[in-house]
């Protein structure tokens, strides 16, 4: 005889009840918990300086668009513009700049300035601090958001050569000590931040001899202005003995890094630098940022550049 659908969910409520689990169905399992996502890898956009082509002493290779075309061309992506090899800064140029890094997919991610606030005479330093605003004007144009900037040179070697042959190190104005210079280096750029901010450039003070040829120089003058707009721009070449460890301590602090390489042997020397180890250590510190080439070897650039991003794009992606 059919049960009606009432008299059948009738007994099956009572079946349920004389069962030894006392539950009309089974438990539902326990809901997992979703894994956690895994970290992932850091891969830096590998930049280049215009300087790598032109060396200051490749004429052909000087004109700046014709660098950022050829960067395009290579495969970079992105470019840093070297202020002392522009031959123009009207606002036209900077512009065509712009439009011709845009036309050929490529950032304009860096600006590479020269200072010198190593100088007893306070005139000289603000003629210093009025240039580095300027600089920093230039970049805003460009829409370029990092800029380079040094401590500068107590200028008391006779030439670059010189200093090179002296790796880096130099004595002071007869007179003042590097206690005076601190004091000087930390005041000016001071008076350049409230620019850096409001053009929206950040600026990093790069390992660059004088007070910036070690790492306790860098920090010492990055942290005693503590300030967002001035960070650190790291040089992989700048460190003559004991890069790893050197490097290391500015990582934290880097927003900007700069790798040198020299394939055929460099122009005023050669580091034979572990780019793998050199990747790990930016990505333990979690650096994303931008890695710029800047070329430094004897090899014909169109030759020594392609190698060298095929090396950085190796270690840094």
């Amino acid at each position: 005889m059919k049960r009606s659908r009432r008299e059948f969910l009738t007994a099956a409520t009572a079946a349920a009840a004389l069962s030894p689990l006392g539950h009309v169905a089974a438990a539902e399992p326990e809901a997992t918990q979703p894994a956690a996502p895994a970290a992932k890898k850091i891969s830096n956009r590998i930049a280049i300086s215009t300087y790598s082509f032109w060396q200051f002493r490749h004429k052909h290779l000087r004109d700046i668009e014709k660098c950022i075309q050829l960067s395009a061309e290579m495969g970079f992506d992105a470019v840093e513009i070297l202020h002392r090899q522009m031959t123009d800064e009207s606002p036209a140029y900077l512009q065509k700049l712009k439009r011709t890094a845009l036309v050929n997919g490529v950032d304009l991610c860096g600006f590479s300035t020269h200072q010198g606030f190593l100088s007893p005479d306070k005139e000289k330093r603000q003629r210093n601090i009025d240039e580095t605003i300027r600089y920093i004007r230039l970049a805003y144009e460009m829409g370029i958001p990092t800029m380079r900037v040094n401590t500068g040179t107590w200028g008391t070697s006779k030439d670059f050569d010189d200093l090179m042959a002296n790796r880096g190190i130099e004595k002071p104005i007869e007179g003042y000590t590097d206690e005076d210079g601190y004091k000087w280096v930390i005041d000016s750029l001071e008076k350049c931040l409230p620019e850096a901010e409001k053009c929206g450039v950040l600026l990093g003070l790069e390992n660059h001899w004088g007070l910036g040829r070690t790492p306790e120089g860098v920090l010492r003058i990055v942290d005693a202005i503590d300030n967002p707009w001035l960070q650190v721009t790291l040089d992989t070449g700048n460190f003559l003995e004991d890069p790893y460890d050197r490097l290391a301590m500015m990582a934290s602090k880097a927003i900007y890094v700069q790798a040198k390489t020299y394939f055929g042997g460099g122009l005023w020397y050669t580091l034979d630098l572990d780019y793998p180890r050199i990747a790990k250590l930016l990505h333990e510190k979690g650096y994303r940022g931008y890695v710029a080439l800047e070329f430094e070897g004897r090899e014909d650039p169109l030759a020594g550049i392609p190698q060298s991003l095929s090396l950085l794009r190796s270690a840094f992606a």
